[in-house]
């Protein structure tokens, strides 16, 4: 009988006494991955033995030779198998068309090295590539990757530095901008702030000089900057008060006080919010400051007119300044007049000064006076007719009127279109006639002496002038007295009496005198 013992993974044989090994027999199959384990490192082991011995004598040939290593690599440039004259050269030529990048966080620009201080070193960087390549660490690096890199050698003069960004420092400087408000179509917007910048010189040669490899290395370096911060920051309160300021729509009244037409125009926030300019004052940031910007508006205006007919017209600075008023004030109605340009009458056959005076409602001694040295009328002749409104000198009062009828010998009173009061009246006579036309109340006296006519009126209200160059005026009064006790004309009312004035009872005058303020337009109709 025979046995098998295994001992440490290594077989035992034992055989009987007088017997032979089997040809055929197997070892226990634990022990056959060791033998081929030993088999492969053997093999490795030639493999870098053969390599080493290679190294060895490449290093060997190159450590005597004056060309530098294959493959050694310096500023991106192959420069393998050259001698060192010849690497010298090559880096030198090389150096001469490089740039570097200044890199800022909008902008780059390209500057040739020398301008920041940097030189080359062309011969010892060509020794230095020449020593790499006899170094282990060198051949290490050659034999696992091939190449060998190369840090050239160059010297920095940072004065050179500093001075050249010194030059470019103006053209980086970046003012601060405030945060401020603005209006666009009638809505109030913030700008937030900006933060201002400067060229910080010293920063950037410090990293230049902190990490000079890779800015050689990569070709570029970043800039490094002062920020500056802005006065005016936070603009809340202000951008709530704009706010509120453009809350509101603002309705423009025309009123044209001869034809007594009101025309209304609607401005909302997204009209006039652009007529304004809005400012913040950097010493007091929570007070809003706005300027009412005239050419808009101006503009918006004119093409309002327009659409009047041509003899029409507002006075425009007169209604911007209303305007800016209304704003500021927070009014929502702003009045504006309507005014008339002067016209031009073609004489027909049969006109006189006085019958063309009352057809077109101004007193004739007017139009004398604007068409000087005018003699005779002939037909087809052209003059001149002032303007309506220069009977109407004063401020209107657009809720009041009051309406006089020479055919009807009335007085009717009109308060917000409405009438109040409708009285008999007496008006001039023939030879002294009341003129017909737009005139309003001019002045108020309560006893008026007419020295022509030797006549105290009271409760005289003055509504034109008959003659331009004279101060004596036609009005409303009460019943005349002469010689201060004859009391005139009481019988007579309704009928043409006067010498141009228009006559009501004492008790209607008395009552027009206290309610027709200064400006009270009054309409005599022929």
């Amino acid at each position: 009988m025979s046995k098998r013992q295994i001992v440490n993974e290594q077989p035992t044989l034992y055989f009987p006494a007088g017997s032979a090994p089997v040809a055929d027999l197997h070892y226990p199959t634990a022990a056959r991955p060791r033998r081929a384990g030993r088999r492969l490192l053997l093999l490795l082991a030639l493999f870098w033995l053969m390599v080493l011995t290679a190294v060895a004598g490449l290093s060997t040939l190159f450590v005597a030779s004056p060309l530098l290593l294959p493959g050694t690599q310096v500023m991106g440039v192959d420069v393998g198998g050259l001698s060192l004259n010849e690497t010298a050269v090559t880096l030198n030529t090389q150096w001469q068309q490089s740039s570097f990048t200044l890199e800022s966080e909008s902008q780059s620009w390209s500057v040739d090295p020398a301008a920041l201080g940097l030189k080359l070193d062309a011969w010892a960087t060509a020794e230095r590539a020449h020593a790499h390549g006899r170094t282990p660490e060198g051949l290490f690096v050659w034999v696992t990757t091939g190449r060998l890199p190369v840090t050239p050698v160059y010297t920095l003069d940072t004065a050179v530095t500093a001075a050249y960004l010194e030059t470019l420092a103006p053209q980086l400087e970046r003012a601060p901008m405030n945060a401020t408000v603005h209006v666009s179509n009638g809505q109030a917007l913030a700008t937030p702030a900006v933060n201002g910048q400067s060229l910080n010189v010293a920063a950037t040669v410090a990293y230049l000089e902190m990490y000079q490899e890779a800015v050689l290395a990569h070709g570029r370096l970043p800039l490094s900057y002062t920020l500056i911060p802005p006065a005016i920051m936070d603009v809340t309160a202000v951008l709530q008060e704009l706010q509120q300021l453009l809350g509101r729509t603002i309705v423009l009244q025309g009123y044209d006080p001869v034809s007594d037409e009101t025309f209304t125009w609607n401005l909302p926030p997204d009209v006039w919010g652009n007529w304004i300019t809005v400012t913040i004052d950097p010493e007091n940031p929570n007070l809003l400051r706005w300027n009412f910007d005239s050419p808009p508006a101006r503009a918006y205006l004119d093409e309002q007119a327009a659409t009047l007919g041509a003899s029409r017209y507002m006075q425009t600075d007169e209604t911007l300044r209303r305007l800016a008023e209304a704003i500021r004030n927070g009014d929502t109605a702003v009045f504006a007049r309507i005014y008339h340009h002067p016209t031009s009458y073609t004489v027909q056959a049969g006109d006189t000064l006085a019958s063309i005076g009352r057809a077109v409602g101004i007193p004739y001694p007017w139009i004398q006076r604007d068409n000087p040295g005018l003699g005779g009328l002939s037909p087809g002749q052209v003059i001149t007719i002032p303007s309506p409104d220069e009977m109407l000198p004063l401020p209107v009062v657009p809720h009041k009127r009051i309406v006089v009828s020479i055919g009807q010998q009335r007085v009717q009173v009109f308060e917000n279109g409405q009438l109040k009061w409708d009285w008999p009246a007496s008006t001039g006579i023939s030879s002294s006639p009341t003129a017909p036309g737009i005139f309003q109340v001019q002045s108020h006296e309560p006893n008026a002496y007419a020295g022509n006519w030797n006549l105290w009126m009271p409760n005289f209200l003055g509504i034109y002038r008959p003659v331009p160059t004279s101060d004596f005026m036609n009005g409303f009064h009460g019943f005349p007295t002469r010689d201060g006790y004859n009391l005139l004309w009481t019988n007579n009312l309704g009928a043409p009496v006067t010498y141009g004035c228009i006559l009501i009872s004492n008790e209607n005058a008395q009552a027009l005198y206290n309610w027709a303020e200064e400006g009270v337009v009054v309409e005599i109709r022929d």
